[in-house]
């Protein structure tokens, strides 16, 4: 590498058309960093351009020359691994790095744009297209990282590890089973060559990386694979005894411990599904890790206390600390089982477990006054939600060996015993949270708990800057009480049964604090700050019992205690506080998890109007919102969402839950002449019209609830979308069409169903009007159907668009996107014809028999309508054609290019 001479391949000299085979090395570096920023650029995705835009950007980079960067960087990277580099030459040392972060931007790119959060970045997979398949099949691609890593300083290798990672993340599909086998077992080698070798891993950052490749080990590739790798005995030992080591010197690196604990949890998990006759070991293993992970945790609060300078007070907190730890990872074995494969055995143990907290909660009890501890008394509000998670509940069976151990040590023989444990020391807590943090109980006779606020790690002011919180004590007081009440409902859920004097006992407090704002808002002066802090603390209670309540018994209590005594205080105060999304989100969800039929909780007497009353109140409430927040006129851009798209977000979730709740005939509104069904309706698309597509795709819960309520609207209201203005209609139709290419599966799939229900409604109409009828078509149906045929490009556009997904992408939900697409072809068979015929040209000539075969078996057997029987047989072909589509183009020698389609 100390000249630039003969780096530059031929057949790459268009994407650096400044470096020439003379030149010198600083102008390689110059050309690799700007080919390395173009590629992270055209990854991000910005402000300045609608999503869509920016993916028919990225689609073409991708399709045109992000391989040619990919093997132009591997190139270069493999003869300078083949030189004796002098990296004291600080220009042989900027032009590798650069060539990594080159290489690692090519493999971080967002191939399909599903936008990966970093947070999760373990189960990522990486969609390589199938034009690169001949870069991984050749061993010598996975070879180079390895001996790459090797070869050169510890400063350079985690840019190294990190192309490893994304390697061996490569979807599965890129391969058949004999070529997987054949890259995992490579793949091993090299992890094995590293951990034989670990002397680079003493660099923090080098470790970090190598604990994310050992975790995608598990995450991309099934233990029944591992198992088959020839080294695999030698491999899972050195792995065991690295994370052994790695948990009892925590401290080196505690954020990439993770990795390695989440490796041992998938592969534990695995064990059940192996067929394969290979020994995997995990029995020797896995206790050993469990073992070093559980001292590690009890001898980090030694560690932490020293650190903390608490050297004095060192035993009292010693003790404390670790029986923090013991009952999280008591209640940790216990919610973490699994159910259908547990054994009398493991009640059994559990049982033991379950006795030693009991005991120890008892023993914490007589000395909570004097010398209490918060982080233990949190650990036991967790291992309640644990254990009640699998031993409370109809599906528990009662003859359970933990009972009967329960029953023999204190005498606990059944659930209803232990749940009045829990709630007893519930009880108890509140009272002594109350004085040892100090929160204000804001008028309730049940103070709050802070359960999160011993996590100072991750509970900082700033993270809820938009909340307008500026100190943890405020955001303890705002998060806690429902975390509370939440904890609490859920236990009380299963006790409580149809003894209303102890759910009234249990909501007295809060009937005093809606009557204090009811007193508030009934008088011509009040204190307007008072009244809305009283509000909103009392509305987000409320939220987390009723999001608690699933069973119909206690939810059915809830919804009869608030309706209709409470619900004008609600109503009121978005009338009052519209602008001011402090006070009007929490009651905006409040409402709509009220209205939330979740596990069939709201069910009313067939003789009881309450499910019409309540939609009146949900529409009371969405109109009342929509028409004030319309009045607040131009919004800045970086204040819109908070104040204006949150709460229209909340209100589409609002009115989808309470359309597809099954609770209501809405039939009934018009026959009677209610119009709250018409103001709901009419008030959702004021709001809609409101908006700019491109903030739909913008942001992430808009788009969710607008697609979800379009989802119900295109279902069950069809006839209502066919009556609206032109405008309108091709509004919506665009909104759907650029959906089905958003970044979010839930918003392609749920696009994908209203596409389906729209093209089965015109479908229907225009079969209907070939034909002879004794009833015409309605209005709104005539004017729909002239209005598709006035813009037939729009349907044509969506057919083009969902067939390009199927062929040219790694479809997500190729099931979804099946189901509108039979009645597309159906309504536009000319227009298919065309586009086939254009696909098929665009293949090379030996390659185009096959593919125009492929759309023969398509429609193969597929009859002109849309009966459920055809869609299956259609979605089964469909299934088969890109299969047979995917295998002739991995064979082929031309390069797919799906811009025409897509513009």
């Amino acid at each position: 590498m100390g000249s630039a001479k003969g780096v530059q391949e031929p057949e790459f000299h268009h994407l650096c058309p400044w470096i020439r085979p003379e030149d010198s090395v600083e102008h390689c570096i110059i050309g690799v960093t700007i080919l390395s920023q173009l590629t992270n650029e055209i990854n991000q995705a910005d402000t300045t351009h609608p999503l869509t835009k920016h993916r028919k950007i990225a689609s073409s980079f991708r399709d045109s020359s992000l391989f040619d960067i990919f093997n132009l960087s591997c190139s270069l990277l493999k003869q300078a691994s083949g030189k004796n580099l002098n990296l004291n030459d600080e220009s042989q040392h900027g032009l590798l790095m650069q060539l990594l972060k080159l290489t690692h931007n090519c493999l971080n790119f967002d191939f399909i744009g599903t936008s990966t959060d970093e947070s999760s970045d373990d189960l990522c997979t990486v969609q390589i297209p199938t034009s690169w398949r001949s870069a991984f099949l050749d061993s010598s691609t996975l070879q180079l990282f390895f001996d790459l890593y090797h070869s050169i300083p510890p400063s350079f290798s985690p840019l190294v590890l990190s192309c490893l990672v994304q390697i061996a993340s490569v979807r599965r599909s890129l391969f058949n089973n004999a070529e997987r086998a054949k890259f995992l077992s490579h793949l091993v080698d090299g992890v094995k060559r590293i951990l034989e070798n670990p002397q680079s891993l003493s660099d923090p950052n080098n470790y970090h990386e190598f604990c994310r490749l050992l975790a995608r080990l598990k995450s991309n590739y099934q233990l029944g694979e591992l198992v088959k790798v020839e080294n695999y005995p030698e491999v899972i030992r050195l792995i065991a005894n690295f994370t052994v080591t790695s948990l009892q010197h925590w401290e080196f690196a505690p954020n990439s411990v993770h990795y390695l604990l989440s490796l041992w949890q998938r592969l534990a998990a695995s064990v059940p599904y192996v067929k394969a006759t290979e020994p995997h070991m995990l029995e020797t293993y896995t206790p050993e890790v469990t073992k070093a992970y559980i001292t590690s945790r009890l001898e980090s609060v030694h560690i932490i206390l020293r650190c903390a300078g608490a050297v004095l007070v060192l035993t009292p907190l010693l003790v404390p600390g670790r029986l923090t730890w013991l009952v999280y990872i008591i209640g940790a074995v216990i919610g973490g089982r699994v159910s259908f494969a547990s054994t009398d055995e493991q009640d059994a143990m559990d049982g033991e477990l379950v006795c030693r907290v009991l005991q120890l909660m008892n023993l914490t009890d007589s000395r909570l006054a004097q010398a209490g501890n918060e982080k233990l008394e949190l650990a036991m509000l967790s291992f309640f939600e644990q254990f009640r998670k699998i031993y409370i509940g109809d599906q528990v069976q009662k003859s359970s060996k933990l009972y009967r151990r329960l029953s023999e040590v204190l005498g606990l023989n059944d659930e209803t015993m232990v749940l009045s444990v829990f709630i007893g020391k519930m009880q108890s807590q509140t009272s002594w949270f109350t004085w040892a943090w100090g929160i204000p109980a804001l008028g309730f006779a049940v103070p709050c708990c802070p359960l999160v606020a011993c996590a100072p790690g991750w509970l900082q002011s700033e993270h809820f800057s938009f909340l307008g919180i500026n100190n943890q004590s405020n955001l303890t007081d705002m998060r806690c009480r429902t975390t509370f009440y939440t904890a609490l409902g859920r236990l009380l859920m299963v006790d409580l049964g149809e003894d209303e004097d102890q759910y009234e006992q249990f909501m007295l407090p809060l009937t005093a604090a809606f009557e204090t704002v009811a007193q508030m808002f009934s008088t011509n002066t009040f204190n307007e700050q008072e009244a809305k802090r009283t509000l909103v603390g009392l509305v987000r209670d409320l939220r987390g019992i009723a999001f608690a309540f699933n069973a119909k018994t206690s939810f059915m209590m809830l919804f009869e205690w608030i309706y209709p005594s409470y619900m004008p205080i609600l109503q009121r105060a978005i009338e009052l506080w519209y602008h001011d999304p402090a006070c009007t989100t929490p009651v905006l969800k409040l409402m709509a998890e009220l209205v939330h039929n979740r596990s069939q909780r709201l069910q009313f007497d067939v003789s009881s109007p309450n499910g019409i009353l309540l939609f009146r109140e949900t529409s009371k409430m969405i109109t009342t919102y929509g028409n004030r927040i319309l009045t607040l006129g131009e919004v800045p851009k970086d204040q819109v969402y908070a104040l204006k798209l949150k709460g229209i977000s909340i209100c589409f979730s609002m009115l989808k839950a309470a359309l597809s709740g099954s609770y209501v005939n809405f039939g009934v509104f018009r026959l009677y002449g209610d119009d709250a069904l018409d103001n709901a309706l009419q008030t959702f698309i004021k709001l809609l019209l409101s908006i700019p597509h491109s903030d739909l795709l913008d942001y992430p819960k808009l788009s969710q609830s607008y697609y979800s309520l379009l989802e119900v609207l295109t279902q069950d209201h069809m006839n209502f979308i066919a009556s609206l203005e032109p405008h309108v209609i091709m509004y919506i139709l665009s909104s759907i069409s650029e959906g089905l290419t958003a970044l979010d599966t839930m918003v392609c799939t749920g696009c994908c169903s209203c596409l389906d229900h729209i093209v089965t409604y015109l479908f229907k109409q225009l079969s209907r009007s070939t034909k002879k009828r004794t009833t015409p078509l309605t209005q709104e149906s005539d004017r729909f159907l002239h209005i598709m045929q006035q813009h037939p490009e729009m349907i044509q556009q969506m057919l083009s668009t969902v067939l390009n997904i199927i062929i040219f992408e790694d479809c997500r939900n190729q099931w979804s996107m099946s189901r509108p697409l039979l009645g597309l072809i159906l309504l536009n068979e000319k227009y298919f014809s065309d586009l086939r015929n254009s696909i098929v040209n665009s293949q090379p000539p030996e390659k185009q028999q096959a593919m125009h075969l492929c759309f023969e078996n398509l429609m193969e057997g597929i009859e002109r309508n849309l009966l459920t029987k055809n869609r299956d047989r259609f979605t089964q072909n469909l299934s088969a054609f890109r299969r047979e589509v995917n295998d002739s183009m991995k064979n082929s020698t031309y390069g797919v290019n799906s811009n025409d389609m897509m513009s």
